[in-house]
């Protein structure tokens, strides 16, 4: 089978079209996977990285507060589209499956306008625009919660399938992960990040944190602050006169999210729909903080749909007091029995086998046709 994966721009619409390739590669090695992507994306790097082929094409957002940028904006959206149908004529692929992101769009519609079967991938429960768009031209959409269902108009084509994870992150020991590390086993290790793009706000509620607990024995602290905050944050702690401790790593990005997941004890993070599905793949207590900065509010609605059912705490960005972000997690790491409740129902919040579920769907419909 010859198949071409379209997603980008964040690792939240990456690492799902990852873990979908993986599984097709798993159930066929002589599979052909070519993934398409936007030139200023950050799959440029981490597909290859992945182990597998790129193309990317010419695509960006549209500006909504400078409107004069979006006639370069569709300029090069008619470009990349060209670029799009030249690539899959040459690649003749079978499937193509879109996860969002700005190179997505074009793909999947030119796809679909040369017959080629097409599917969907929405990881939020709040769908977005693009995706909500494309329904009416694919097969079938995949939902990575129950609850973007109600957002869609065609039912028929909906699939519930969870967000999928890479199988990396349900296979990790917590010894194990803690010992390459360099955690000991009685440490309380809480990783705070705010997605592949760093959060401004989540970096500076972490420095009441670092400041309270730095240096303090068996209080492991892990930031990930993202490269755009990273020189920023070490210049601040600086101007404190905060002296890290050994406790203490902060770090631009993490790669291997895995171990670091699998060795805490408390996530702090925004809610981005793969932030959701890794930390409860890995059964982990979570404050999720949303971003108020997305379409439709859809941080919130993921964040939400674990907390209501008792694995995580939702603090909105505009409650978020630092000193009150402090002894909660004073609180919690004071209280192991609630951790360990909160760490059973996030578990349970976890996709189950969502990769498998795109693909037995997909193979489903190819024997049909």
């Amino acid at each position: 089978m010859r198949v071409i994966m379209s997603g980008g721009g964040t690792g939240g619409h990456i690492y799902p079209a990852i873990a979908i390739a993986d599984e097709i590669k798993k159930r066929d090695k002589d599979a052909e996977i070519l993934f398409v992507g936007a030139e200023k994306g950050l799959e440029k790097k981490i597909v290859p990285e992945s182990g597998y082929d790129i193309e990317l094409i010419t695509v960006e957002g549209i500006d909504r507060k400078n409107l004069l940028k979006n006639v370069k904006v569709f300029h090069d959206l008619r470009k990349g589209s060209g670029k799009a149908k030249k690539i899959i004529e040459e690649f003749r692929p079978d499937v193509v499956i879109g996860t969002g992101g700005y190179a997505s769009a074009p793909v999947v519609r030119m796809a679909q306008r040369m017959k080629i079967p097409t599917y969907i991938h929405e990881q939020n429960a709040f769908p977005g625009i693009t995706n909500k768009m494309l329904e009416n031209h694919v097969n079938k959409v995949f939902l990575g919660f129950e609850e973007g269902s109600r957002y869609f108009k065609q039912v028929e084509k909906h699939v519930v399938s969870g967000n999928p994870v890479r199988e990396n992150f349900a296979r990790q020991d917590k010894a194990e992960a803690r010992k390459q590390l360099g955690f000991k086993a009685r440490d309380f290790v809480l990783l705070a990040f705010g997605g592949s793009q760093g959060a401004g706000r989540i970096n500076k509620a972490m420095m009441k944190v670092i400041e309270t607990f730095n240096g303090v024995k068996g209080f492991q602290i892990c930031l990930a602050t993202g490269n755009f905050y990273y020189d920023a944050i070490l210049d601040e702690l600086a101007d404190r006169g905060i002296e890290l401790g050994d406790n203490v790593k902060i770090m631009e990005y993490i790669h291997n999210m895995d171990q670091y997941l699998a060795a805490s004890d408390l996530v702090i993070s925004r809610s981005g729909a793969l932030t959701v599905a890794e930390v409860t793949v890995c059964g982990k207590p979570a404050i999720f903080i949303p971003s108020p900065l997305v379409t439709g509010d859809h941080q919130y609605h993921n964040a939400r749909a674990v907390s209501e059912k008792g694995g995580a705490m939702v603090i909105e960005e505009k409650n978020l007091e630092n000193e009150k972000l402090v002894s909660t997690i004073l609180s919690l790491k004071n209280n192991p029995e609630i951790l360990k409740d909160m760490s059973k129902k996030s578990l349970q919040c976890a996709p189950v086998d969502a990769a498998g579920i795109i693909c037995d769907a997909i193979d489903d419909d190819l024997e049909i046709q």
